[in-house]
């Protein structure tokens, strides 16, 4: 039995993983968010839980293609800062997981997603200038790292979607494009990673999902190469706008499944 049979995937339902995959190759070079469409697209076409392990290593490919192309741009004194704070959400995750049933997740996730991007536009329209990276040193900095460190490792642990959360972050503490890009490809690099033992024990990567992961591998490539070709003709703003656009989409979209 192959894997399109055990997950009876039609041929319309594999053309739209293979869209989900690339687009998660063009959010993690070029809009970092976007790929909370591939999180709802995987979730409809795969069973839900079987989807969170199928879509783990496509994601790694993606954080892989990021860090190659972004890696000189990563600042580390901010990845150093939200680890632990990441840690403490996962573990917080873990523990909303034992009670909360799907829709309070949802609810909570979208809620989140999207008071955060609105937060965030506030600040922005309010503010004449923007916090350097570099402002983690300060109290202010560090209270903002861990805050959102805790909320992205609480949402990447209990829907797949830390993403958005990071993002808001990042932009929320003034980083440039290729900084954006390059500190977020190494976070969720060695984040998605470090989830693989888990989804592993728990059942959610076999050798049926990496066999569909194989498949779908291939399609990353092609949006990473679109991604890293349109972020070069993506000025500051339109950048700004379409990462907070995507991470009202991705609240949107858990608000109203």
């Amino acid at each position: 039995m192959n894997t399109m049979t055990l997950w009876h995937i039609s041929g319309w339902g594999f053309a739209a993983l293979a869209c989900a995959a690339l687009l998660v190759g063009f959010s993690k070079t070029a809009v970092s968010g976007a790929n909370t469409v591939s999180l709802a697209i995987f979730a409809a076409v795969l069973p839900a839980r079987a989807s969170t392990g199928v879509l783990l290593p496509i994601l790694i490919v993606g954080d892989v293609l990021a860090v190659l192309t972004y890696r000189r741009h990563a600042h580390w004194p901010t990845l150093w800062r939200l680890f632990p704070a990441v840690a403490a959400g996962v573990v917080v995750g873990t523990l909303f997981l034992v009670w909360a049933d799907d829709q309070v997740v949802r609810t909570s996730i979208g809620a989140i997603l999207l008071l955060m991007a609105g937060v965030t536009v506030w600040r922005r329209r309010t503010a004449e200038t923007e916090d350097e990276p570099d402002s983690v040193t300060t109290r202010t900095g560090r209270l903002k790292a861990r805050s959102y460190g805790v909320l992205g490792g609480f949402t990447t642990m209990v829907a797949n979607a830390g993403g958005p959360v990071m993002s808001m972050y990042l932009l929320s503490a003034g980083f440039r494009k290729l900084g954006f890009l390059g500190t977020s490809a190494f976070f969720f690099l060695i984040v998605n990673v470090s989830k693989v033992p888990f989804s592993a024990g728990l059942g959610l990567i076999d050798g049926h999902s990496l066999l569909l992961d194989a498949a779908l591998a291939v399609f990353v490539v092609p949006g990473a190469l679109i991604g890293k070709w349109a972020v070069n003709r993506i000025n500051q703003r339109l950048f700004e706008q379409l990462v907070i656009a995507a991470t009202v989409v991705g609240g949107l979209q858990l608000l109203l499944r």
